[in-house]
């Protein structure tokens, strides 16, 4: 499929017909955007817009959406901004009605076929998958080693999808001597042909060692078993680069613009 084909079919698949990403949130649209709404513990945005959005729908869309989540109370939410959505300065929109622009990430697509599969670990390291409590301890230790920041909202989230739909939810943590080092998760999406792979991160000092890899061949092999046929990234710049060495192709960019009010 030719990088073209495959963002249509991502946007059609991921985002206009989006799934809720975990249990107790919701899916809601309108004409013009999809919308994933739930608590304050779970991630709240726009995942959509229309192709033919113009300016003056735009700022309709963006002043709804503030006063949409503000009503809910929450003091947070998201505007997932990809490279080629309309209009063209919608980006210039968000900021001018308050929304904040973090760091921008490349999105990555691989066939899963093409994934090596076999998992290569250094000596001393092994990987425990992540199946109860404790196994989420060790992947927010391992987690907040290599990103440096709290990480409580990962453990409410990955205890509520180990417990309500483990089936869509694969958790891997590497250990070192017994010690946390790297870890990553991969989120399925029944009814897509797309399995998500999020949070690979590895210590600072466990770096270069092939581990980032061994996660990667591990999460491609469990989406084989299963029957998915691509595999998504929203790459950091740390990580784009490695994933491109793996045959990962870049389909553009995605940037988050993020509403935040005082609490």
């Amino acid at each position: 499929m030719e990088p073209d084909e495959m963002l249509a079919l991502f946007d059609h698949e991921m985002r206009e017909h989006a799934r809720p990403d975990g249990p107790g949130v919701r899916i809601e649209r309108t004409p013009d955007l999809v919308r994933q709404v739930g608590s304050a513990d779970d991630w709240n945005g726009v995942v959509w817009t229309a192709p033919d959005l113009g300016p003056a729908r735009a700022e309709a869309a963006i002043a709804a959406q503030v006063e949409h989540y503000t009503a809910l109370g929450h003091h947070e939410f998201e505007w997932k901004l990809y490279s080629h959505d309309r209009p063209a300065d919608l980006g210039g929109r968000l900021r001018a009605a308050g929304f904040v622009a973090e760091p921008p990430e490349t999105l990555l697509v691989a066939p899963v076929a093409d994934q090596r599969t076999t998992v290569e670990l250094p000596a001393g390291v092994e990987l425990h998958e992540v199946s109860d409590a404790g196994g989420v301890e060790l992947m927010l230790q391992a987690h907040e080693r290599a990103f440096g920041t709290d990480s409580s909202w990962l453990r409410r989230q990955s205890l509520a999808r180990l417990a309500d739909a483990p089936d869509t939810f694969v958790a891997v943590v590497a250990l070192a001597d017994g010690e946390p080092v790297s870890s990553a998760r991969m989120e399925m999406y029944p009814g897509t042909g797309f399995a998500g792979l999020w949070g690979g991160g590895t210590a600072v000092e466990w770096r270069g060692r092939g581990i980032y890899r061994a996660l990667i061949a591990h999460r491609a092999r469990v989406a084989a078993e299963r029957g998915y046929r691509v595999l998504q990234v929203d790459a950091t710049d740390d990580s784009a680069p490695i994933l491109r060495r793996l045959g990962f192709t870049a389909l553009g960019t995605t940037t988050p613009y993020v509403y935040r009010t005082a609490p």
